[in-house]
């Protein structure tokens, strides 16, 4: 019998008690929620334990919820035991007003690269990294652009209106507008005559 989600969760309830929680298995993943003080524990005995053997880092990212207070930053960790070919997801949440996480680059060399570029984006501080700066976006910038903290484009606006990118141009290429709004593909052979 191989790893199962049944099993990752026994043990990191075992081990954590109730500070492990959000357990939910989207598509088959295990994911799971814990305080940010414990993101290093955790990574650790999902690293250090000898059936769970979460030695791969897959990735690190971040989600912006601006509507959940004192949690509107989430780094996500997404692991896998490659022996078993399992993976998991483990969230934790931080304040946006204080984005201070314990860096997990001791014990994945690869969080380096990608805690940099959860800073340069969303922000997040992490804590003990051995060189925090932006990766891909300018030094200069005073913001992280991956928040949801800017307004969406203006759809009306007739300075955007390029083809290239289907808002608007020849018939057959992207969506087509008139005086009367955008034609649907019904309307679209029809384009010669009137639209009421």
């Amino acid at each position: 019998m191989g790893l199962t989600n049944d099993i990752i969760r026994q043990k990191l309830t075992e081990k954590f008690g109730e500070q492990v929680t959000d357990f939910t298995e989207p598509y088959d993943m295990l994911t799971f929620s814990a305080p940010k003080d414990l993101n290093l524990k955790v990574l650790n005995f999902l690293y250090d334990d000898s059936q769970l053997k979460f030695r791969f880092l897959t990735d690190i990212c971040a989600v912006h919820y601006p509507d959940q207070e004192g949690k509107e930053l989430a780094v996500v960790y997404h692991l896998h035991n490659l022996e078993d070919n399992v993976r998991i997801r483990f969230k934790i949440f931080t304040d946006i007003n204080q984005p201070g996480v314990y860096t997990a680059t001791g014990l994945f060399s690869a969080a380096n690269w990608m805690e940099r570029e959860t800073y340069d984006f969303y922000g997040v501080n992490f804590l003990g990294h051995p060189n925090l700066k932006r990766i891909l976006n300018v030094d200069e910038m005073d913001y992280f652009p991956m928040r949801k903290e800017f307004p969406l484009e203006d759809q009306t606006r007739v300075d955007k209106d390029d083809e290239m990118f289907g808002r608007g141009g020849t018939t057959g290429y992207g969506t087509e507008k008139t005086d009367h709004g955008t034609l649907i593909e019904a309307d679209k052979k029809n384009v010669g005559e009137e639209i009421v």
